[in-house]
């Protein structure tokens, strides 16, 4: 849809009659964070219009693409360029936190550019499962997406921003090698693995990557809450403001990040067939003992 201006805007329709009592909740929630958040790394919510059976949600148009298929396209990355990336996120990340708002759910997915141009800002997107809450006060819900949820999350205790930054660290982590931290074939496995902060940086995959760029990964990536890196403390790092190295880090990271994306909307493609197959079992017995 267009302004008067001509400007463009994405409109989100949410059919309010479809949601039960516990959706309508999330989307209360989503709606009053997002009407708070206005920052230029972070998707802003114009205009709110409501009817007896939907609700339209006028917001920034994003047309550049998710993070990692934008590196794909390009064919070559660099440290500095992961870098960049770490320091937009963080701006955009102390500025939720600073404003009471932990988003919970970050990952490449939720991190898309404004438009194709080289340079378009790079937006945090969907604040589905992000709460607001004071400094003081901790969250519990168990949420997130396996592989970047914070280890802890997983151990049920009480947790706060700094889930967002353990979550960015498993970004920069794949941005830099093409491949997660933690992996299993079971979803145990891989709980295990995040709750013991049980990574490394293996050869040859990490072998032309820079201590400076290791030591950000680690400083994210740490188990203690208390002890994780801040956004403040990123952006203080040499590394994440510009000494980063600008030569390609070739290796094979584009293929592998490839693979690791095709991995991924592969799962999603399972996991939305198992769903419409249990839809599918699940009306056939509604039919079925609407004919018995």
């Amino acid at each position: 849809m267009r302004n008067t201006d001509k400007k463009e805007f994405a409109c989100q329709i949410i059919q309010k009659n479809k949601l039960n009592q516990e959706e309508v909740a999330v989307v209360h929630d989503e709606v009053e964070i997002m009407q708070r958040v206005e920052h230029k790394h972070c998707v802003h919510l114009h205009e709110i219009y409501e009817t007896t059976s939907k609700l339209y949600m006028v917001m920034d148009l994003l047309t550049g693409g998710e993070l990692f298929d934008r590196i794909v396209s390009k064919g070559s990355y660099s440290e500095k360029e992961a870098a960049d990336v770490v320091k937009l996120v963080a701006e955009g990340l102390r500025y939720l936190h600073d404003n009471g708002i932990v988003h919970r759910d970050l990952k490449p997915e939720n991190l898309i550019y404004e438009t194709e141009e080289e340079g378009a800002l790079l937006k945090i997107t969907d604040f589905g499962l992000a709460k607001i809450g004071s400094a003081d006060v901790a969250l519990s819900t168990a949420c997130g997406t396996p592989g970047y949820v914070a280890p802890e999350v997983l151990e049920g205790k009480k947790y706060g921003k700094e889930v967002d930054l353990w979550s960015l660290g498993v970004i920069l982590y794949i941005l830099l090698c093409g491949f997660p931290p933690f992996y299993d074939e079971s979803t145990a496995g891989l709980y295990r693995q995040i709750k013991a902060g049980q990574y490394d940086f293996p050869d040859p995959y990490w072998s032309e990557i820079s201590d400076e760029a290791k030591e950000v990964v680690s400083g994210l990536l740490t188990v203690s809450p208390q002890a994780r890196w801040t956004p403040e403390k990123l952006m203080e790092t040499s590394w994440v403001t510009g000494d980063a190295s600008t030569k390609d880090i070739g290796g094979g990271n584009i293929e592998r990040l490839r693979l690791t994306v095709a991995k991924r909307r592969l799962r999603q493609v399972v996991r939305s067939v198992i769903a419409l197959n249990r839809f599918a079992r699940a009306l056939k017995r509604i039919v079925d003992d609407t004919e018995e």
